[in-house]
């Protein structure tokens, strides 16, 4: 995208719009042209960027400072919440050039005065469909109201949704528009996998796929604050080094969090969506989706801060039988499938790890002067051995934990297959009793929406439902027999979009109307997204250290031990 924008943007003042994926040198390609047009004589605000959270605010501002290392006069401030505003505001009144802010802040700052725009003549608008994903739409509508009409607006984005083209047309002239790669298709040089387990194993599964990569330096995305925190939690108390990221952690946590996972002292962060916004971080090795997305472009975001700057990368998904539909999407949106992979085994992560802590001994430097005055000692003590005994015992203090966690642990895949069987089975015997709604396809319903009433009835919640038909003014719904009193009750109660429903049931029970083609009875809830796991005596032999800060929750110090054994 460099490569595009910078000679254009030097030689031209009309709008921009560009495309490209996440983690290709996008600040680069506006910095550059603004700091080579900006007047450092003029003490007014030239230039404003706009970005969607702090995180990237700071690093936008890091960067252009970086960039401007030789311009010394230069001023750059950055403006964004949770930080002190009185200290922005002085920053403010001593002249600055180049202002890179967030919606909600420089709003609250034009509102009190300290910025004025009236002499900003360009506008960067950097992650555009992240910043109308965080309903910051109407911010920019009303910052732009003090930006001069005749500036050149740039719009930085990774997709192109409606939202984003409506906000150009509104506020760009004619843009010149470019688009680096496959319009965030994803890199290709990114490894694209998933892990098909029971919903109950996936914290399991996630164990396994971290203790099979040694150097694994990677982000754990997941649904919700608490399930983030949760995550990060039983990782440190099973003696990994994991911090969690989210919504719920204050200005200082997020601070300290990303720096230990910057340095790798962290090598796994646990984080939601909207949290890791702005986290720029360079060499990921591993983006593990804990759910798939909904949204495909959410995932391509995601694997998209894995495999930067020509690097390889892995993005994995650990996925259960209702995700597959999720799953698929994301395929189609990519433009290839993703390959299914078998949970490591017991076996296999032993051997991965044996042979990276013989890796490990073999490029050790010793420091010669310091050890000779000790080695004398040791030869002594050491000497009954022989050399293949002396390696048997050095390898075993090491790699006995992993023998011992790992020597009876069951197969997920198989245990998978094997739960897969016995659901059918045990649905195909299921008694349903057919329900008849007076609701259908006139009042707009699908079976998706029909799925998500059932939820919204308290009793509704992992009942077996069966086969669903859905005509003008009605559907039929084979429902679990035994809860058929609660769920007329509860139809009765609950309206469909300010719509009283009237429900009855077919007086003749059987097996489902499928008579003898079997049954797609399924549960109208996915189970949790993780709960009590396979491997329920297993803790880490990674790391016996400190696993360290994690929000305001720390593991025990029994817990960070060494195990007898």
């Amino acid at each position: 995208i460099q490569d595009l924008v910078i000679p254009w943007l030097m030689e031209n003042n009309r709008d921009l719009v560009a495309l490209a994926q996440t983690g290709t040198g996008k600040t680069a390609a506006f910095g550059f042209p603004i700091l080579s047009e900006t007047d450092i004589e003029n003490s007014e605000v030239q230039s404003i960027i706009l970005c969607p959270t702090r995180e990237l605010c700071l690093q936008i501002t890091h960067d252009l400072e970086s960039y401007a290392k030789y311009m010394t006069r230069i001023r750059i401030a950055a403006i964004y919440g949770g930080a002190s505003i009185q200290r922005q505001k002085e920053s403010l009144r001593s002249g600055i050039h180049i202002v890179v802010g967030t919606p909600g802040r420089v709003n609250d700052m034009i509102r009190q005065g300290a910025l004025k725009l009236g002499h900003v003549s360009r506008l960067v608008l950097d992650e555009a469909d992240e910043m109308l994903n965080m309903g910051f739409k109407e911010e920019l509508f009303e910052i732009m109201k003090h930006i001069p009409s005749e500036r050149q607006t740039m719009l930085f984005s990774a997709t192109m949704p409606k939202d984003v083209e409506h906000l150009a047309s509104e506020f760009m002239h004619d843009p010149q528009r470019f688009s680096a790669g496959n319009e965030n298709k994803g890199a290709e040089n990114i490894q694209h996998y998933y892990y098909k387990v029971q919903a109950r194993d996936k914290y399991s599964a996630l164990k396994r796929i971290a203790d099979m990569s040694p150097k694994i330096y990677g982000i754990v995305f997941c649904k919700t604050r608490r399930e983030t925190q949760e995550i990060a939690d039983r990782l440190q108390q099973d003696g990994y080094n994991a911090d969690a990221l989210h919504g719920d952690l204050s200005q200082g946590q997020r601070e300290l969090v990303m720096s230990r996972f910057r340095s790798r002292f962290v090598p796994l962060l646990i984080a939601t969506d909207v949290a890791a916004r702005g986290l720029d971080v360079d060499d990921l090795t591993h983006i593990i989706n804990f759910q798939v997305p909904l949204d495909p472009d959410i995932y391509i975001h995601r694997s998209g801060r894995t495999g930067r700057a020509g690097k390889s990368g892995i993005s994995i998904s650990i996925i259960h039988s209702k995700e597959i539909s999720a799953l698929r999407a994301v395929e189609k949106r990519l433009g290839f499938p993703i390959v299914w992979q078998k949970v490591p085994g017991g076996r296999e992560i032993c051997e991965k790890q044996l042979f990276h802590f013989i890796d490990t001994v073999e490029r050790v430097e010793i420091n010669e002067e310091e050890m000779q005055s000790f080695m004398d000692n040791v030869f002594k003590k050491l000497n009954w051995m022989t050399r293949e005994d002396l390696i048997k015992r050095f390898v075993a203090v090491e790699f006995n934990r992993f023998l011992n966690y790992y020597k009876d642990i069951p197969d997920l895949d198989n245990l998978q297959q094997n739960e897969s069987k016995k659901e059918k089975k045990d649905k195909s015997s299921f008694v349903f009793s057919t329900f008849r709604l007076s609701i259908g396809h006139d009042a707009g319903l699908t079976k998706r929406d029909l799925m998500k009433y059932f939820n919204s009835l308290r009793v509704g919640r992992g009942i077996e439902i069966g086969r669903i038909d859905i005509f003008g003014d009605y559907c039929l719904v084979d429902l679990d027999s035994r809860y058929e009193l609660e769920m007329l009750k509860a139809i009765a109660n609950v309206a469909y979009k300010d719509r009283k429903v009237q429900a009855s049931v077919a007086p003749q029970k059987g097996k489902s109307r499928y008579e003898g083609k079997g049954t797609k009875a399924r549960s109208s809830m996915p189970s949790k997204a993780f709960g009590r796991n396979r491997d329920t005596a297993y803790k880490s032999p990674r790391s016996q250290k400190d696993s360290g800060f994690s929000s305001t929750k720390k593991p025990s110090r029994a817990s960070r031990k060494p195990e007898k054994h």
